[in-house]
């Protein structure tokens, strides 16, 4: 019996020792296995360079029903719209193709993450709107199993714009239109604004909106953040490479004017890999121009605006780079947690960062825009034209000029109405341009897929 109870004991440890060299021991460690194999391979080739167990992972897939250019809030809140109304998982295949990971130059985390409903279009009104209601209940649409809810450390602060006797009326018409869309916006005389918040100075002000609910500012990096998360656990493929050609086929065809127009069918996507010579080619049925500031570039590719002036075929995507400074100062002296974002009247604008007494602000330039393609930060430009007007409206701010200064570069985009665009490219109707936004808030994106809806796209005028 004791020979027995040796011997079991003894095969079990056994047995134990094989399993756990077959599960994890060193005698099957293929990760070293197949290193050694490589370098066999290559040792024994000629051309020792040639990779023939070359990882692929990486790589795109040859095939995607739809390739959206550009990864940042707006490629993103696309994504996540053609999958939530897909009929059945998987039905549609997505791919995001995005040249930079880190999102160093993305406008979506340089902006100031403001969200308001204040606006003269009804259209960006009900945007605007669906946007707070998403951010509010953030954690029921971007939840993902097991993760932790999301924060966007959203500050309801709201806006402040600033009118001047010539703009009064105008910001009346404005707040009659944003009331009857639903907008909790009040009008404020100058004694109100100055009972309100004392201070500012209220010289040269006739007439100031406040936005009373679902305005305010958030952290556009965690937006961006669970928009990642969520839609790759829908399913959607990314990429990390830049979009370099596109393969299309030509139908030619007459207007009703009796021009000549040549329509393409966009079926192939060249992306160029991450720190690489090499292009994967992927087949598409349908490509989202996402590019954010580089939308134009992007479109000329794809042929827009290549034809005549003047011509159908020689209208391009009116989209292009434009640089913005956001400044970072100091001011203990400066207004308290209830200051919402300001508007002035001279366009430069302000609102708190974080509980200690930090700002942020800035304005578009009057006069000649500054090279997008130097990244250089003006420091001049806030001493001399955003400072001054920020004393003269806040006189507490008259002693951050002896505080520490910094500023980041915004990459903004324009187009002819500053709005963003919507739909397909007549002489490229698989390639669907949904490009732009309006400054400064531009969390409008985030109801992209509602547009999927035919009642609510005809409110869209096409000269907008």
């Amino acid at each position: 019996m004791l020979r027995r109870a040796l011997w079991l004991g003894l095969r079990r440890g056994l047995l134990g020792r094989e399993l756990g060299t077959r599960r994890g021991g060193s005698t099957l460690d293929w990760d070293g296995k197949v290193s050694d194999i490589k370098k066999k391979i290559q040792s024994i080739l000629p051309g020792g360079a040639w990779k023939p167990l070359y990882d692929t992972s990486h790589l795109p897939p040859e095939q995607a029903d739809v390739v959206i250019v550009g990864g940042g809030v707006l490629g993103l809140s696309v994504a996540y719209w053609l999958k939530r109304l897909e009929k059945r998982r998987g039905a549609i295949r997505v791919l995001v193709v995005e040249r930079d990971h880190t999102y160093s130059q993305a406008s979506t985390v340089l902006s100031v993450g403001g969200i308001r409903q204040q606006f003269s279009l009804p259209e960006n009104i009900q945007l605007s709107l669906f946007s707070a209601e998403f951010l509010r209940n953030i954690n029921e649409y971007l939840a993902v199993v097991d993760d932790p809810p999301l924060d966007l450390q959203f500050n309801p602060s709201g806006y402040l714009f600033l009118a001047s006797e010539k703009g009064a009326a105008t910001m009346e018409n404005n707040v009659k239109v944003q009331r009857q869309e639903g907008a909790k916006v009040c009008l404020m005389s100058p004694e109100q604004l100055r009972k309100k918040f004392p201070w500012i100075n209220t010289e040269g002000v006739a007439l100031a909106s406040y936005g009373l609910e679902n305005e305010g500012w958030f952290d556009p990096w965690c937006l961006l953040q669970g928009l990642r998360r969520k839609v790759q656990s829908m399913g959607v493929l990314f990429c990390q490479g830049e979009v370099t050609r596109f393969v299309s086929s030509s139908t030619h065809m007459e207007t009703i004017s009796g021009e000549e127009v040549t329509l393409k069918r966009i079926h192939e996507v060249q992306v160029k890999m991450d720190c690489s010579q090499e292009y994967q080619p992927v087949e598409c049925a349908i490509v989202v121009n996402a590019a954010g500031a580089w939308s134009g570039q992007i479109a000329e590719l794809a042929g827009v605006g290549k034809g005549l002036p003047g011509t159908l075929q020689g209208t391009k995507l009116p989209v292009e780079p434009r640089k913005r400074y956001v400044y970072l100062w100091h001011c203990p002296q400066g207004p308290g947690l209830e200051a919402p974002l300001v508007a002035d009247l001279s366009g430069v604008y302000f609102r708190r960062e974080g509980l200690s007494n930090n700002y942020l602000g800035g304005c578009s330039p009057a006069e000649e825009e500054p090279d997008p393609g130097n990244l250089e930060v003006d420091h001049d430009f806030f001493q001399e034209k955003v400072w001054p007007p920020l004393a003269w409206r806040v006189p507490a701010f008259e002693t951050l000029k002896h505080h520490r200064l910094s500023s980041t570069l915004l990459l903004s985009r324009a187009s002819c109405s500053h709005v963003w665009l919507v739909g397909k490219w007549t002489t490229v109707p698989e390639a669907q341009p949904d490009a732009t936004h309006q400054e400064p808030s531009w969390t409008e994106h985030l109801r992209t897929g509602s547009f999927l809806v035919p009642t609510q796209k005809d409110c869209l005028c096409p000269s907008q």
